[in-house]
């Protein structure tokens, strides 16, 4: 076998199949054939971009979580009306319906690409609509994964909005794409789902459909034509483990009694019955962007009361964290942000826009008030982007006004992982929200591919912020947890217990690895592992370690 591919680890598990490519984007001839009717024309393509947005519309209705915000923000995209007059121009200047859509859509790829940053990161996202219109009105299939009667291995260049949330676990077996980060809507999806996945592999471009390959999600490697011995010992290692997944149940615990909460990520109601019957202790982040994006302005209290509300009746009497709304960067909301924010992954984003429209939380608070005492509901808060204590007291004095007992904050930002003793003696409790938290520790924009090395959770250095946050919550005699993908890994869980985290919150299929590997490691094993792994000169170093040691 020849040497593996190499790329960057997205989502844990092995897996091994045959390659099947995305489907490619329909192209354009350079010479277009002459428009008969300019308005018919403007109808053919408007009329095809309202199909994409219906299609898309349809398919955000099955998903939750990360998955649903993913196609919001695509949706609320299409809906630009800024499109529509890029098409009647183009279609004013003698281009066909087809060619129109590609015009339009160019200006604004273009704007994004330059934006940099978060913005850059949906140039993937805008193109695949582009491309989904312009194979409608060409009459051909649209871009996106294959159909196939057997399982196996999704290989591109990066998947779309669209195809993340209908990818089938029964039949993808392994996804591989050439660019992405570990903090991708790949990635975030293929981990919510359970698959394995590498992203960020220069290499795949040269996976020809049909051939064989090993998809390793925790090394970060594909193995292209494995020998008989080493499929079948992928056999019995994947045997082994879902044995092994289904010897544990109930609530995440050290092997010794050490409880650490095992808690999920969900947002929104779509496919909130599912994860209500989860086997998990309640809900560390339930996201509310669900309800913001895509509109012109807010919710109302009531609309927010009845939607939140759901998901309190579906997880009964355990707890659920709402995070107040953390709009900005990847997730602008029209009637919340200032769209000519130079940087806006740093500029008025989650918790800072209470500063700017205050009302917006106050409503917010209100409604999580309300439905918590239409239910009955043990419902806890917390809001993002939370830089100083005087922010974090803020915050807290307007949630116990509502009434609401158990308030806490997300640390994200360093300013805040430094300061977290002062902040907890403002507040109940604290999550660490890793994504964002790498992201500014080491100046490395989370969406960028190249940079995904500096993203790893494993980075020394935003393990010691972690454990900073763990040891000042220790002291303060209050819970710290996790609910960034860092959660889901279960190598690091043990780590994560070892520093003194009390909680992690992840998608539901992430909980039984996670659960299981805890339950193999005393409270003293993950301290030493702890001690162990941030001594490591690097993410990779600290990886070895842990895989060395268990």
């Amino acid at each position: 076998m020849a040497d593996p591919l190499g790329g960057s680890p997205a989502s844990p598990g092995t897996a091994v199949g045959v390659v099947a490519r995305l489907t490619p984007a329909p192209s354009l001839p350079e010479q277009w054939p002459e428009p008969a009717d300019a308005e018919a024309e403007i109808a053919a393509a408007t009329g095809a971009l309202a199909a994409v947005v219906a299609e898309l519309s349809r398919r955000a209705e099955s998903v939750t979580g990360e998955a649903r915000d993913i196609m919001d923000t695509q949706i609320m995209m299409a809906g630009d009306p800024t499109l529509e007059s890029g098409i009647r121009e183009s279609v004013g200047n003698g281009r066909p319906a087809a060619w129109a859509v590609h015009d339009a859509f160019s200006t604004h790829l273009t704007a994004l690409a330059a934006a940099g940053g978060y913005l850059a990161e949906r140039v993937t996202d805008l193109a695949d609509l582009r491309d989904r219109a312009i194979a409608g009105i060409l009459g051909q299939a649209p871009p996106g994964i294959p159909d196939s009667a057997e399982p196996f291995v999704l290989v591109g260049v990066d998947l779309a909005p669209a195809d993340t949330v209908t990818l089938d676990p029964a039949k993808v077996v392994a996804i591989v794409t050439e660019k992405g980060g570990p903090t991708s809507h790949t990635a975030i999806v293929a981990r919510a789902l359970g698959i394995p996945a590498v992203v960020g592999c220069a290499g795949a471009a040269g996976l020809d459909d049909g051939v064989r390959v090993v998809v390793d999600g925790d090394r970060g490697e594909i193995t292209v034509d494995p020998d008989e011995e080493t499929v079948s010992r992928i056999a019995r290692d994947t045997a082994e483990l879902a044995a092994l997944l289904a010897e544990h149940s109930g609530p995440g615990a050290t092997s010794d009694g050490h409880p650490v909460k095992l808690l999920l990520n969900v947002g929104g109601a779509g496919g909130i019955e599912s994860a209500g019957a989860a086997d998990a202790e309640g809900v560390g982040l339930f996201r509310t962007e669900f309800l913001f994006l895509d509109r012109t302005e807010a919710p109302s209290v009531q609309e927010q009361r009845e939607a939140y509300g759901k998901v309190f009746a579906a997880f009964g009497t355990r707890p659920v964290v709402v995070r107040t709304l953390d709009a900005g960067a990847d997730k602008p909301v029209p009637f919340a942000n200032d769209d000519d924010e130079p940087n806006p992954a740093l500029g008025v984003r989650g918790y800072r826009l209470a500063g700017r429209n205050p009302d917006l939380v106050r409503a917010q608070l209100e409604a999580i008030s309300l439905a918590a005492a239409d239910h009955g509901a043990d419902v806890r808060v917390m809001a993002p982007m939370i830089a100083t204590p005087a922010e974090a007291a803020e915050f807290a004095g307007h949630a116990r006004a509502f009434g609401i007992a158990q308030v806490g904050v997300m640390i994200e930002i360093p300013a805040a992982a430094i300061r977290a003793g002062q902040i907890l003696a403002e507040v109940d409790f604290v999550s660490i929200g890793t994504n964002d938290l790498s992201q500014y520790t080491f100046a490395a924009d989370r969406m960028l591919g190249e940079l995904s090395s500096l993203l790893d959770p494993w980075q020394p250095a935003l393990l010691d912020l972690v454990a900073a946050v763990a040891d000042a919550a220790r002291l303060a005699g209050k819970p710290a947890g996790i609910c960034g993908e860092a959660a889901s890994d279960p190598l690091l869980a043990p780590v994560f217990a070892g520093f003194g985290i009390t909680s992690l919150s992840m998608s539901a299929p992430a909980v039984p690895a996670v659960r299981a590997s805890l339950r193999q490691r005393t409270i003293e094993d993950c301290r030493k592992l702890a001690a162990d792994v941030r001594g490591a000169a690097d993410a990779a170093a600290a990886r070895t370690i842990a895989r060395e040691l268990f």
